[in-house]
């Protein structure tokens, strides 16, 4: 309706000028002759007067038209902004339903060039292309229409050079579409690098590397400087193209219209009017070039987003959301990685009890990590089944399963915020008492104190300020502040010195009574009663029983444990 009414009010001022150009014509005549006569001063004061009619007209026209095209804009480009929020928070909402082995395949720069440059390309389709387009077929209507209303004959030498238009428009637009595809996939891998390489900058400088990175990063930026500029290029026809058409409109309405005045089949004022219309469908025309290029990367773009909305997280829920005790059974469960074909785990099968407690031990690669992202429900079995409480994991609601499970992965990963928000991510907005209890637990609280402004202070990305140690045991302390009925500890004192891990397990001593607790390790804890003891090899249960036992089958864990106890020695010395 805005548009309409738009371009309802630019229709008319042609109008008022060649009434006003015909009738100024056709009156001079009368004004030379009235030479030196009174008439002649009435005549120009009566010819002005109607010239200035005319000419508040026009402006409040245009003040119409204004206001219209105000309402038109803040009417679509608003709308366009609303729907862009929406599908950020659409996209973002479904990463993070998808499962680990959808980021595995998939780089974070993708990820972001997609939530950012793509749905920014859609956006500018929504708003500015639909509003240009929208605008354009009706003012076309309605020029075309008055224009043909006029004469027919002018109008059609006026249109000749439009066919010639749509043809280039089409041959143009396939050539962007192909360009702007090579384009968008370029700068999604410039982002991956950047990324990586932000993220890995201490590495990067620990190796000397700073050249070597900066130079296969400005090869990519200039592969995206060539790819770009070929799309710049093909959108380079466009504006000489429409206007050498469009000036060749004008030069046919001058000449065509100055032939029809002099056989007198129309007015001199119908020339001024016509070579207005044109300078109407000017700025149209030309934008149907630059609103085709906006569809064809907004037709790029969305393409690139469906293949992410529409991936199905492999991993779902289901309805069951019952406080769970803490029972644990595996049940001849093998697993193989579906983003490498290796086989982690091979017919696995134990149980625990609730409230029991064991530790799991093995090699580097038999397979630790891996029980453990099962448990989580990180990843699914395909083959056997794993029940809490006698019921199968895809039974449980996915979000209320993983509120009963604490869980410390091996990689630790510390947001950018607070030390006390890092701590209470798993219970927004626990108390200071909660949070310090758990801090304490972690033996973490004390360097917390330490700290230029303690609970309150910003780690910096992924923890830049923090030591391994204290990232290990802020996310330990996360995990238990969460008052789980299962904890399960990836590794989780890997990173911290002798003394500090003897406090933490004599705390956890305390802290798992009652609660089933899974301790994944690759060094043996004699120092907490473990009610069961796995050990893996190759992806198999070598061995399982109680410290005694296991020591006392000289196998695996025995060996282990005495080459634990010749290091610690060694170091005492």
């Amino acid at each position: 309706m805005f548009v309409a009414l738009s371009n309802i009010a630019a229709i008319y001022p042609p109008q008022i000028i060649r009434t006003a150009f015909d009738l100024l014509k056709d009156n001079l005549l009368y004004y030379r002759q009235f030479h030196d006569m009174h008439l002649q001063s009435r005549l120009y004061d009566t010819l002005g007067g109607i010239l200035r009619l005319f000419g508040v007209a026009v402006l409040v026209l245009a003040l119409v038209r204004g206001g219209f095209m105000y309402l038109m804009r803040q009417t679509l480009i608003v709308m366009s902004r609303l729907i862009e929020r929406d599908l950020r928070n659409d996209m973002y909402a479904h990463y993070q339903q998808l499962d680990r082995t959808f980021y595995k395949i998939n780089s974070t720069g993708d990820l972001m060039s997609r939530v950012s440059e793509d749905v920014g390309r859609v956006r500018m389709y929504l708003g500015p292309a639909i509003l240009y387009l929208t605008n354009t077929i009706v003012l076309f209507t309605m020029v075309i229409g008055t224009m043909f209303s006029v004469n027919s004959t002018l109008t059609m030498y006026v249109l000749l050079p439009l066919p010639f238009l749509s043809v280039s428009i089409y041959f143009i637009n396939n050539l962007i579409n192909r360009r702007s595809e090579r384009m968008q996939e370029q700068i999604a891998r410039l982002n991956s690098i950047a990324q990586e390489t932000y993220s890995g900058i201490r590495v990067v400088k620990a190796y000397s590397q700073e050249a070597a990175t900066t130079a296969h990063f400005a090869a990519e930026a200039l592969a995206y400087r060539q790819k770009t500029m070929d799309l710049v290029r093909a959108d380079a026809l466009y504006a000489p193209m429409m206007l050498i058409l469009m000036g060749i409109s004008t030069l046919l309405t001058i000449y065509i219209g100055g032939l029809q005045v002099i056989e007198g089949t129309i007015s001199a004022g119908n020339i001024a009017e016509f070579v207005l219309y044109v300078g109407m469908l000017t700025w149209p025309v030309t934008s149907l070039g630059w609103v085709a290029s906006l569809v064809q990367r907004a037709a790029a773009s969305q393409k690139r987003i469906n293949e992410f909305l529409q991936t199905a997280p492999q991993i779902t829920g289901g309805s069951i959301a019952v406080p769970i005790r803490g029972d644990v059974e595996f049940k001849n469960v093998s697993f193989t990685y579906p983003e490498t074909g290796i086989a982690a785990l091979k017919n696995i099968s134990f149980s625990l009890k609730a409230g029991e407690r064991m530790v799991i031990v093995g090699r580097t690669g038999s397979g630790k990590s891996t029980l453990a992202n099962l448990l989580a429900r990180l990843y699914d079995p395909q083959v056997g089944t794993i029940r809490i409480d006698g019921i199968a994991l895809p039974d449980f609601d996915l979000p209320f399963l993983r509120t009963q499970i604490g869980y410390t992965p091996q990689e630790v990963f510390v947001f950018s915020d607070t030390v006390a928000e890092n701590i209470a991510f798993g219970v927004p907005q626990a108390a200071a008492s909660l949070i310090q209890a758990a801090a304490e637990a972690a033996v973490v609280w004390k360097d917390i104190q330490d700290l230029p402004e303690k609970e309150t202070t910003m780690v910096g990305e992924r923890g830049v300020t923090l030591s391994g140690g204290q990232k290990q045991r802020i996310s330990l302390a996360r995990a238990l502040i969460k008052n789980p009925a299962v904890l399960l500890l990836d590794d989780s004192l890997s990173a911290v010195d002798a003394q500090t891990e003897q406090q933490i397990i004599q705390n956890l001593q305390k802290y798992s009574e009652g609660r089933t607790t899974i301790l994944i390790t690759h060094r043996i804890f004699s120092l907490m009663n473990f009610d069961k003891i796995l050990v893996l090899e190759n992806g198999e249960i070598a061995e399982q029983g109680t410290h005694s036992e296991l020591l006392a089958q000289q196998g695996i864990y025995a060996q282990m444990y005495q080459r634990q106890m010749e290091q610690e020695a060694a170091a005492d010395i």
